[in-house]
């Protein structure tokens, strides 16, 4: 890598001057414009790579990291290193990880963070540092109410998928009783009121804490209330447990969960068997029928495992940064006003990536599909019809 000599002056050296995004330059030879790649940066990831949630982050982590690897294959000269916060899905933990990142002036784009709860306390930290995040999987609405200047998501939000669900447990499964329960975070209180707002009265309702395990109480309200289908907001952790545990006092029903649920750990967690028929939801198509090369890919870079929810999404979001850094963007700024202007397709995906003021998707990219699980495995149900 070539470095610029500070000017010497009487042989004291006066300097040499650092921007934010820390970075030298180097020929693309890409484009006709002559412009120059920026280089030595760093794409952070956000989001749980250990604790109980740790199923969903690392395919999203490992969806980014194929991209930047992929990168830095074709231009060796010019790297991207991939910087890891793992969260553990904590907003408690969040601050201080979100000060270490805008503390490094080399990061100049983050990836996440993966959840609304960490990014309630994270986002404002990065927007203060003008450090531009495009967030995978955060899907609370009013995460783009904030007025955050470097926010932007990359799939919809629950007011997109909550109705979805509603649409699906009432035009397909037709549930004649219907019972509600979150897990009081910032993700799965918000997804259950907009639940709520499709189904209309609701057999009855409750709620629980993240890393609860005995659910005998709210068992018995399910089982009392006669409902038919279960619509839990949270993760697949205690999801699993919960379902485990309402199984096995008798319950005939179906559970319905959003994207919080949808991986393979909840299946591990409830056991195959009781897991069997629950609807997953996500306003993502699925994974594992990405387009392109990029199953062959992932499989081929991660031990062939299968690419889990978000795992695409998080590759064409992080290929939007890495683009802007091939065309020189190597500040913080540059790079976050790049990405405002940006309209391209996702390789993965197929979706076009077009932000409005607000950062959200553009409304017309947006989807939602159901999972089921079926022998052991989520898989693809039906895309959710708009209406």
């Amino acid at each position: 890598m070539r470095q610029k000599l500070a000017r010497v002056l009487g042989g004291v050296a006066i300097g040499a001057l650092v921007f934010s995004g820390a970075a030298c330059k180097a020929d693309s030879g890409s484009d006709a414009g002559g412009s120059k790649a920026a280089c030595d940066l760093k794409i952070g990831f956000f989001g749980p790579l250990t604790g109980d949630a740790a199923g969903l982050g690392i395919h999203m982590r490992n969806g980014t990291k194929l991209a930047i690897d992929q990168y830095n294959k074709d231009n060796a000269d010019c790297k991207v290193q991939i910087a890891e916060y793992d969260s553990q899905g904590d907003p408690a933990k969040a601050p201080a990880l979100a000060q270490q990142a805008v503390g490094d002036s080399k990061v100049v784009g983050i990836i996440g963070p993966a959840f609304s709860g960490e990014s309630e306390v994270a986002d404002p930290i990065f927007d203060e540092a003008g450090l531009p995040i495009i967030t995978p999987s955060a899907t609370r609405p009013s995460l783009s109410t904030k007025n955050w200047k470097i926010f932007h998501r990359g799939v919809g939000n629950d007011t997109s998928q909550g109705p979805a669900a509603g649409r699906y447990i009432k035009n397909v499964l037709k549930a004649e009783k219907v019972y509600v329960v979150d897990d009081q975070s910032a993700y799965g209180a918000g997804l259950v009121d907009e639940v709520k707002k499709v189904l209309g009265s609701v057999a009855g309702e409750d709620k629980i804490q993240v890393k609860q395990t005995n659910f005998s109480a709210v068992v018995t309200k399910i089982q009392s209330s006669g409902a038919n289908v279960l619509f839990f907001g949270g993760y697949y952790t205690e999801a699993g447990l919960l379902l485990k545990q309402l199984k096995g006092a008798g319950w005939k029903g179906t559970m319905v969960a959003g994207d919080g649920v949808n991986d393979a750990n909840f299946i591990k967690v409830a056991g195959e068997q009781v897991a069997e028929g629950t609807i997953l939801t996500c306003p993502c198509a699925p994974a594992t029928a990405a387009k392109g090369s990029f199953v062959t890919d992932y499989k081929a870079a991660f031990d062939n495992a299968e690419p889990g929810t978000y795992a695409d999404v998080s590759y064409d979001i992080t290929k939007i940064m890495l683009e802007g850094i091939k065309a020189g963007k190597g500040t913080r700024a540059d790079l976050l006003s790049f990405i405002n202007s940006y309209n391209g397709t996702g390789g993965a995906t197929g979706v076009t990536y077009k932000f409005e003021a607000n950062g959200e998707l553009d409304p017309a990219q947006v989807l939602v599909w159901a999972f089921k699980v079926n022998a052991g495995k989520v898989v693809p149900d039906i895309e959710i019809p708009k209406s």
